[in-house]
């Protein structure tokens, strides 16, 4: 049995700055050592639960903040930048589950810590046929592209939120509840852990009864950009089609829409950055 992980980071009980998220700096290697807490029970559960093969792809950041060498299970690990399939690389039919851990609220949902929605100097809201979402909406469409279930989320509890009615029967796991974007009160590392290794092991235990994740076809992702000049910059990428000053329509297939959006996210990273001043 194949268990494919996308790790995020803000997720991480503990974490509520953006120092602990990117580095360099000790607050970044305390973030990095609670992040691969998490992922490593994460790991173990799958195992606990009849998993044989385990695939991290590291999707924060520099996508490199887990030592391989400390991962569980003899877990696979995918690393490093400008993979084409961004958060979801490696995924592909041949899995049985997928896994969101230590997953954030949307940028433009209610409170969460550390939300946004893949670049926040450049989105400012995503919407999947016509619905909110964030990365683990926007992520299904892999998973759905694939036909796997996602079958576990960690995160705060606006994640939990977002996941419920997208992921039916999934996990959902809440290991810190978000008092603003800057704020949140977690549980204990290790009391986190416990119940990310348990939710892992039932999410596994119970994969007969989780379906792939259900996206409308052709499904159509719409994204507001934060000015119209990124919006025109979008246009450059196939199949985006600009429909408001700032807001670019992307329809298709889920994994074509996947990957423009990649695309998109690719070609605005530069100009985004010199209006942000970052």
């Amino acid at each position: 049995m194949k268990v494919f992980i996308s790790s995020d980071m803000e997720g991480t009980a503990g974490v509520v700055d953006w120092q602990q998220v990117i580095g360099p700096g000790p607050a970044y290697e305390r973030g990095r050592a609670l992040l691969l807490g998490e992922v490593n029970a994460a790991i173990e559960g799958a195992i606990a639960g009849g998993a044989d093969e385990i695939v991290v792809n590291d999707s924060h950041w520099t996508m490199q903040n887990l030592d391989p060498s400390t991962l569980s299970g003899g877990a696979s690990y995918v690393s490093g930048r400008h993979k084409t399939h961004y958060m979801m690389e490696g995924l592909d039919e041949t899995f049985d589950a997928c896994f969101f851990v230590s997953y954030h609220g949307s940028i433009g949902g209610r409170a969460s810590v550390l939300s946004h929605t893949y670049n926040p100097n450049a989105v400012g809201e995503a919407r999947l046929g016509g619905e909110a979402v964030g990365e683990s909406g926007i992520n299904a469409l892999v998973a759905a592209a694939f036909a796997v279930p996602v079958a576990l989320v960690t995160g705060d509890d606006v994640t939990a939120e977002e996941a419920l009615a997208r992921f039916p029967g999934a996990e959902l796991v809440v290991v810190k509840t978000s008092l603003g974007r800057l704020s949140a009160r977690s549980v204990h590392p290790e009391r986190a852990r416990e119940l990310i290794r348990s939710g892992a092991e039932r999410a596994v235990g119970r994969l007969a009864e989780l379906h792939p994740p259900e996206v409308v076809r052709p499904a159509a992702l719409e994204v507001d950009l934060l000015t119209a000049d990124l919006a025109e910059l979008a246009t450059l990428v196939r199949g985006v089609t600009r429909i408001a000053s700032r807001t670019i329509r992307i329809e298709g297939e889920p994994l074509d829409v996947y990957r423009s959006f990649v695309g998109v996210l690719v070609v605005t990273r530069q100009l985004a950055s010199e209006i942000s001043g970052r």
